[in-house]
């Protein structure tokens, strides 16, 4: 373990008797290997909106994009506040991630060019950096968000059931 990994507390009230906190490395696996996010915004008015889409997992944060004018962009302008969730549909074995924090809008063409390399790679998505959005193959412009966790829950599943939380090192 890294001396900045997050440390892991297991929930007892949770958790099967005799359950252990889950290790970072396999959630940190888990959200580096997941292809497919569900992120959670709030409307305007309160309402809940909650979209799949692809995310990326690397330096401590979870990055995704949108286009400005898609319903989690506009909601993110008023409320940065966000959770993003990945996991197995098994209900008795596997891992699933929530992950809550704030989203950040990503600038920076040096950074973005390394983001759009992380899409291509772990995603097979073609974007090119421009100094502060994604531009995709037909000219589409899409907004890059990077979402440091305030606090993050794995929910092991299968004997032992856990649920672990984890707070960043920070």
């Amino acid at each position: 373990m890294a001396d900045n990994d997050p440390i892991g507390t297991l929930n007892p009230e949770f958790s099967t008797p005799g359950a252990t906190a889950r290790p970072w490395s396999d959630v940190d696996r888990a959200l580096t290997e997941a292809k497919i996010f569900w992120l959670s915004t709030v409307r305007g008015d309160g309402r809940p909106h909650v979209t799949p889409l692809p995310a990326v997992w690397v330096g401590g944060q979870l990055h995704f994009c949108t286009g400005a004018d898609e319903q989690k962009a506009v909601n993110l302008r008023h409320e940065p506040r966000c959770v993003l969730t990945t996991g197995t549909p098994l209900q008795h074995e596997g891992l699933d991630v929530v992950v809550e924090g704030a989203a950040v809008r990503v600038a920076g063409q040096q950074r973005l060019a390394e983001l759009a390399g992380l899409w291509k790679t772990r995603l097979g998505w073609d974007f090119q950096a421009s100094d502060d959005t994604f531009v995709g193959d037909e000219g589409n412009v899409a907004l890059v968000f990077a979402v440091a966790p305030d606090k993050i829950l794995a929910f092991g599943k299968g004997e032992p059931y856990s649920q672990t939380r984890f707070r960043p090192s920070r």
